[in-house]
């Protein structure tokens, strides 16, 4: 069977981190309204001119993580800050949402992610009186970063999405507010 090849949109591209120390107490979490993303692995080379030809050297990888988001409230935003002022490890995943894994069933729950890790070397903070505030933030990225999958739980999904919510009284985040999410296998004029 062949692979169909999609293509990626930058959108689908998002950053999940949590501090090292927290792995055990908290899942990884979404920045809110991350606005771009750069993951950069590279390495210097240099060649040396010998009698027999070139030789080429290289050094270690070397990745530079950056991403600029629209400042808000959420305690992650905070622990990036804190994270840079007090030296704390972090954990960090680029996790791809249109790069799904198949399960046996048909069913989508793992995406296709990198994990790394590092310290948080410049959070930069921009207040202009006519747009909204934003950050960037830049990683330095220790080791080899690491891609595979991640599974992707209802929490997850819905970090990314909005939940379909109704016209009732809301009583928490989750609440779909007598809400029924639209369901394309018998909902529309043409279904029978």
């Amino acid at each position: 069977m062949a692979e169909t090849l999609t293509k990626l949109d930058g959108k689908s591209s998002v950053l999940m981190v949590r501090k090292l120390v927290d792995a055990a107490k908290m899942p990884a979490q979404l920045i809110p309204y991350q606005t771009s993303l750069s993951f950069d692995p590279s390495v210097d080379s240099d060649t040396t001119a010998t009698k027999s030809g070139t030789l080429a050297s290289s050094s270690s990888v070397e990745t530079d993580l950056e991403f600029e988001f629209t400042n808000n409230t959420h305690f992650m935003a905070d622990e990036l800050r804190h994270a840079l002022f007090h030296g704390a490890k972090m954990e960090m995943w680029i996790i791809n949402k249109d790069r799904l894994k198949l399960n046996a069933d048909g069913s989508t729950k793992s995406a296709y992610a990198w994990y790394m890790r590092g310290n948080v070397q410049e959070d930069s903070n921009d207040n202009d009186a006519d747009d909204l505030s934003t950050r960037d933030v830049t990683f330095t990225v220790d080791g080899i970063p690491s891609d595979g999958w991640v599974n992707l739980s209802g929490d997850n999904q819905e970090a990314f999405d909005y939940i379909f919510r109704g016209i009732d009284i809301a009583k928490g985040e989750d609440d779909k507010a007598g809400g029924v999410d639209y369901d394309n296998t018998v909902d529309g004029a043409s279904r029978l």
